[in-house]
């Protein structure tokens, strides 16, 4: 099993019950070899050494606090892998006198987290400190861009470097929609009172040439027509 509920329910009964009172077991977990910096693709050899000859358990918490089963040694060297397996691809397992031994044959990513050796005496759940097995954290560096060209002690920008800011650009054209919807209305009514004042100056003109036309009366009298009789005279 990749991780099993039950060792997670041992490991925090261990939490709360270390042992029995006035019994203490001693389990010290380390690297077998001294390692400074681990690399993808090493051999890792962790030891678990304890005080009793009972088994032990090898567990990693991975990142995430997750629980996965490893090995069980027994205390005649018998060793028990995952899914009841006598041996691992991954792994190698060990017993010499008290150490008990775990190699990772082929350290990966995948392999990651905190080792810990458990062991069970008197019905009692007994487990040491994590051991951390991480790679470096590799740091990306961002790419500097270049700064501006200078061409005869003036600096001259790369056009090409200079991107447009989406937010501006945006605003831009809000504006524009904005001015459009505006405008262009109060232009229309502005051409609209432009033509009725134009027609109004037109039929006002024409009005006035209708009066011209009819003949006014001389002195303000107004004309009258000549009788037969002085026409005769």
């Amino acid at each position: 099993m990749d991780s099993s509920p039950a060792l997670l329910l041992l490991f925090t009964l261990g939490l709360c019950c270390p042992g029995i009172p006035g019994q203490h077991y001693e389990l010290k977990v380390s690297f077998h070899n001294s390692i400074t910096q681990l690399q993808v693709g090493q051999r890792l050899e962790l030891e678990c050494q304890t005080d009793k000859d009972s088994g032990a358990f090898w567990v990693r918490q991975d990142k995430s606090g997750t629980l996965h089963f490893i090995v069980f040694i027994s205390s005649i060297s018998r060793t028990t892998f995952e899914g009841n397996q006598k041996t691992s691809r991954r792994f190698e397992a060990s017993k010499d006198r008290r150490f008990y031994r775990l190699v990772v044959k082929t350290f990966t990513p995948q392999d990651e987290g905190n080792y810990f050796c458990l062991m069970i005496v008197h019905q009692m759940l007994y487990f040491s400190r994590g051991q951390p097995a991480f790679l470096p954290v590799t740091t990306t560096v961002t790419p500097t861009t270049p700064g501006p060209t200078t061409q005869r002690g003036i600096s001259v920008k790369d056009p090409f470097l200079s991107t447009p800011d989406p937010e501006t650009s945006t605003e831009e054209e809000l504006n524009f929609f904005c001015d459009f919807v505006i405008w262009v209305p109060l232009a229309g009514v502005c051409l609209l009172l432009l033509m009725a004042l134009a027609m109004t100056i037109l039929l006002s003109q024409r009005i006035r040439r209708r009066r011209c036309r009819c003949k006014r009366p001389l002195q303000g009298k107004p004309h009258t027509k000549l009788s037969k009789t002085n026409q005769h005279n």
